[in-house]
């Protein structure tokens, strides 16, 4: 298995794992306060991940440029607040619809950011996914939460290409537990304005939505470091697969046709991505 296709399946099983986390998300409905939930989330995440970091070589266990941890540290902060907001007023899939515009993003910013060239194939699958993304919103329905959706996505698409930006050497593992350490003391800051109590299964959400995410963010810092985000950024989408089938299963969100139609344009460009990539090698490897 080459290199872009191991990425690609660390990206659809991290999905799977953040399908799960806007489940536990879903299931607090609209109970916690945003900054209330972030911070006990990122507080639980550093808790499990610092046991692992402590048997990091000493060397291995910096966070890398301090102002690039930072950002991509309150990037998710951000991010999250406007999930969870997102997740309390939309359906499953129509908030995550929305969640996945960060590939459609990542296609022009990493072009910006970090000088890739998309072929042309991989300009029209994005194009075809921001119409069944399109598909699934119904402008025509739109509803305010979808903003935040949407805040959510343009964090996500920064948060994962600026993984192009650590250094070489630095551990996945190292990464994780910084990104979710630094953001904490605004978090807190935050939670204490509107501070709740919370029952034992409210926590229990909160947990598992930890570990979802915290599943997610380590596998998308192996991916975007084994590929390039253009080459990878569509298997995102398989994520909205999930989720349709969760919301379904769980909350009895039923799709209607057009939004089967909309899934289908969103995660049929996967299958375009490997097709692309394959003929770029079998003609001599050129870069796209």
């Amino acid at each position: 298995m080459n290199a872009d296709s191991r990425a690609l399946l660390l990206l659809v099983v991290g999905n799977l794992a953040a399908a799960l986390s806007d489940v536990a998300v879903k299931c607090l409905d609209g109970g916690v306060p945003p900054f209330q939930y972030l911070f006990i989330r990122q507080l639980v995440a550093t808790l499990l991940v610092l046991p692992l970091w402590l048997t990091l070589p000493a060397v291995k266990r910096s966070p890398g440029p301090i102002r690039l941890a930072l950002v991509r540290a309150h990037l998710i902060l951000v991010g999250a607040a406007g999930m969870v907001v997102a997740l309390s007023h939309l359906p499953l899939a129509t908030a995550n619809a929305v969640f996945y515009a960060a590939p459609l993003l990542m296609l022009p910013l990493s072009v910006w950011l970090l000088g890739e060239r998309p072929g042309r194939a991989r300009v029209l699958a994005t194009l075809a996914g921001f119409a069944g993304v399109m598909l699934v919103l119904r402008p025509s329905q739109f509803h305010w939460a979808a903003l935040f959706a949407l805040g959510t996505a343009l964090t996500l698409a920064l948060f994962n290409l600026l993984v192009r930006r650590l250094p070489p050497g630095q551990s996945p593992l190292a990464t994780v537990f910084w990104t979710n350490l630094l953001c904490l003391p605004v978090a807190a800051l935050l939670a204490a304005v509107n501070w709740v109590a919370l029952d034992a299964v409210q926590l229990q959400w909160i947990v598992a939505s930890a570990l979802g995410m915290l599943t997610y963010n380590a596998l998308a810092v192996v991916a975007y470091r084994l590929a390039q985000a253009s080459a990878i950024a569509l298997a995102e989408y398989s994520g909205l697969l999930f989720v349709a089938l969760f919301g379904v299963m769980w909350f009895a969100e039923v799709p209607d046709s057009l939004s089967l139609l909309g899934i289908a344009l969103i995660v049929l460009p996967i299958g375009l991505i490997s097709i692309d990539g394959r003929r770029w090698r079998r003609q001599g490897g050129r870069a796209v």
